[in-house]
């Protein structure tokens, strides 16, 4: 697992980690996005980043953030690994209207990069990866969408860590369109 230096809480880690875990997170979801759109293998994009843009990304704004290429790494090969099995799991949060094959592929890759943190990165606070993942939809996505992320990974996270969300039940049922919680 990479270091990583949010803590246990829901403290801010100070601004630069804070600025480059956003950037790798971004930076992850749009090779998400890639492997989506070309088939290439997580290997082939990781390399090409790290070759091509040397490991560094942009903020919301444009400019370039040094992000960290150990997690990006890790993210970008996680979720290849164990992608079928973050879509049955994201399938099941969404409303039969919208199942994930219908929702847009840059949505899809958020939900996708946002549920394995949930499901691999204990370390990270769970309300924390939910915040950041909706702050990376709105590079992307407007409106609805962005609730829709919200909702989705909320219920995700109170499932996969109940405990920590305060969850009795184990947070049953579907996630709309509306923030949840």
């Amino acid at each position: 697992m990479a270091a990583n230096p949010d803590k246990d809480d829901e403290r801010e880690p100070p601004a630069l980690g804070r600025r480059v875990l956003s950037s790798t997170r971004l930076a992850a979801v749009q090779a998400i996005y890639q492997l989506d759109m070309t088939g290439e293998s997580a290997e082939t994009v990781v390399a090409e980043f790290i070759r091509h843009r040397g490991g560094v990304g942009l903020d919301e704004d444009g400019e370039e953030i040094k992000t960290d290429k150990v997690l990006f790494a890790e993210l970008v090969h996680g979720v290849a690994r164990v992608q079928d099995e973050l879509d049955r799991m994201l399938a099941e949060q969404l409303v039969a209207d919208w199942p994930l094959g219908r929702i847009e592929k840059v949505m899809a890759a958020v939900l996708r990069v946002g549920a394995y943190e949930l499901m691999h990165r204990p370390d990270v606070p769970a309300r924390v990866v939910i915040n950041e993942y909706v702050d990376v939809a709105h590079a992307f996505l407007e409106g609805r969408e962005i609730g829709m992320v919200n909702g989705v990974l909320d219920r995700l996270a109170r499932i996969l860590r109940a405990a920590e969300m305060g969850e009795v039940d184990g947070g049953k049922g579907k996630a709309g369109t509306e923030p949840a919680g």
